[in-house]
């Protein structure tokens, strides 16, 4: 089962299926941001397996010794490391994002996605999602969780071992080869993309994240380690927020903005059900709507 709905909207479906003990392959990282454990003891109980579809978790997947995935440090890993793209706005100044459109945020230049996910790449969104689905997935606690920026999008994730060693998957910047992957696992087959021509590729760079101007990704290590439903609420009041710059309702900066609004405004408690955390993305989505409100002047 490919578990591929964007945002909350794939929640449903994506715990029925762990729950039925199927093979399902994960491109939705809400379900797991959202759910967490929840998540991963439907998919104990239905005895399953979880395959991660995001190419940044599949590079891990496949960076990993076979088996026991969940628990990478008992593997010997010391630091996982995601790559970003730095998203359509690297290298601008705080001034110049100020009235960003919506066409121009979603112009990726490596990768072909949808809207809204193109939009949390630009705001770095999507990378701090990934980082509390690496925390779900692989049983790494935050500070051994990494983000660098690398722009040729080439280095999909570097995972690093105690004795020193780093290993690294590459590969051109399409979601073929990470399907393929998940589908076809643990065997191999022609996903008709080429091998990457390291001469043609020429230079691999590698950058800090500006987390000052791209404040979502410190927004997400910040409900990761908050626990409970508050990576819930983050994601909850992320799309309400999106929808509405795509909208043109609010400014792009003011995406950041009304998620820390409604972090600081809400009471994180435990996800230790559905119904609580379906309780907590409605009310962040209600209080959300509120704030983009207030963010646009008051005018809807």
């Amino acid at each position: 089962v490919l578990a591929a709905i964007v945002g909350g909207a794939g929640l449903d479906s994506t715990l029925a299926a762990a729950a039925a003990g199927k093979r399902l392959l994960l491109a939705n990282k809400e379900a797991i941001v959202m759910t967490g454990a929840l998540l991963l003891d439907a998919m104990a109980r239905g005895d399953g397996t979880l395959l991660p579809v995001d190419s940044e978790h599949n590079a891990i997947f496949q960076c990993l010794p076979s088996g026991n995935t969940r628990n990478a440090l008992a593997n010997g890993v010391e630091r996982i490391v995601l790559t970003a793209s730095g998203g359509p706005f690297r290298g601008r100044d705080r001034q110049s994002l100020g009235t960003v459109t919506p066409d121009q945020a979603c112009a990726h230049p490596n990768w072909s996605m949808g809207r809204k996910i193109s939009v949390d790449s630009a705001t770095l969104m999507n990378k701090g999602l990934e980082v509390i689905e690496a925390y779900w997935l692989f049983g790494l606690p935050p500070e051994r969780i990494d983000v660098v920026v690398h722009p040729q999008s080439l280095v999909h994730a570097v995972v690093g071992y105690r004795d020193g060693s780093m290993l690294a998957q590459l590969g051109h910047p399409d979601m073929r080869t990470a399907l393929a992957h998940a589908l076809a696992w643990p065997a191999r087959i022609d996903a008709g993309v080429p091998l990457l021509d390291l001469v043609a590729a020429g230079r691999l760079d590698f950058e800090p994240v500006d987390r000052e101007l791209f404040r979502c990704l410190d927004l997400a290590y910040g409900a990761l380690r908050a626990g409970g439903t508050a990576p819930a609420i983050l994601n909850a009041v992320n799309e309400i927020a999106v929808a509405a710059f795509l909208d043109r309702r609010i400014a792009f900066l003011d995406i950041a903005d009304v998620c820390l609004k409604v972090l600081e405004d809400m009471d994180v408690t435990a996800a230790d059900s559905l119904e609580r955390v379906l309780d907590a993305d409605a009310e962040a989505r209600r209080r959300a709507g509120a704030a983009v409100q207030h963010a646009c002047g008051g005018s809807g």
